[in-house]
């Protein structure tokens, strides 16, 4: 029996394959593979979001182009993908945590709000004439009982859970080293520092500590803030010293 054209069923977000899948969604997920890597992890004392950015040309300002978001004081945002649905998705997310606010007068759960992402996610899935969002955002916060949260959503509206993970290009390398390597009782610059290694492991030839991006959020503040350049820069020599020991150690 042939296999059946595929092709045939991927012009509309709401029709099925006859093996069960919608054609629009793998490639929105293709779209995020396309994407630069982008790293969260969760620790004991925090969280970090990290993201090397990958810029067209010389003449780009690296600062104009950003992959981390701050949503509310106590949660960020990082994406791969389609930044112009990133975006789209940002601003939805930062109104729902201020209509929250104005409702209820108290902070948005992350899992609140990863739930109201996901759900408008979705709802793209189920009308003709529209095609779902490529991009996939890492969701990283504190919850309504102060326990440190990092969640990851799909094109098909789906949202999971992670101690740390990775998605855009090279993802599953960078999740492969995690694997190996993370530790539930590690503290949060050491699981910056893990971060930063398994992107310069995916393809150490073009890294590029100059164009990382880095947000945290820590169990003393629950603020969520960008690293400032020097942070990042001095990030960076840790990771080069390790990389020197390791080689020499060889």
């Amino acid at each position: 029996m042939n296999e059946p054209d595929l092709t045939e069923y991927d012009r509309s977000a709401i029709m099925f394959s006859p093996d069960g899948r919608l054609m629009q969604v793998e490639y929105a997920r293709k779209s995020i593979a396309k994407g630069s890597t982008t790293v969260g992890i969760r620790t004991k004392n925090g969280i970090a979001l990290v993201v090397e950015k990958i810029t067209s040309g010389k003449l780009m300002v690296p600062e104009s182009f950003k992959k981390i978001f701050l949503i509310d004081d106590h949660i960020g945002i990082a994406t791969a993908g389609l930044i112009s649905d990133a975006q789209v998705l940002i601003d939805i997310a930062r109104i729902e945590a201020q209509r929250n606010f104005a409702s209820y007068d108290e902070p948005i759960d992350i899992d609140t709000l990863t739930k109201k992402i996901c759900a408008y996610m979705q709802s793209y899935t189920q009308y003709s004439g529209m095609r779902p969002y490529g991009t996939s955002l890492l969701i990283a916060g504190y919850d309504k009982d102060g326990e440190p949260r990092l969640f990851e959503t799909d094109p098909s509206g789906a949202m999971f859970e992670y101690k740390a993970t990775a998605i855009g290009s090279n993802s599953d390398t960078s999740i492969s080293i995690m694997e190996s390597m993370y530790e539930d009782d590690m503290d949060l610059e050491d699981g910056i520092l893990l971060a930063i290694l398994s992107l310069h492991n995916t393809d150490a030839k073009t890294f590029n500590p100059k164009k990382m991006e880095i947000g945290i959020i820590d169990e003393n503040s629950k603020l969520f803030r960008k690293l400032s350049f020097d942070e990042v820069e001095e990030y960076s020599k840790m990771i080069e010293e390790m990389i020197k020991e390791k080689m020499n150690e060889k």
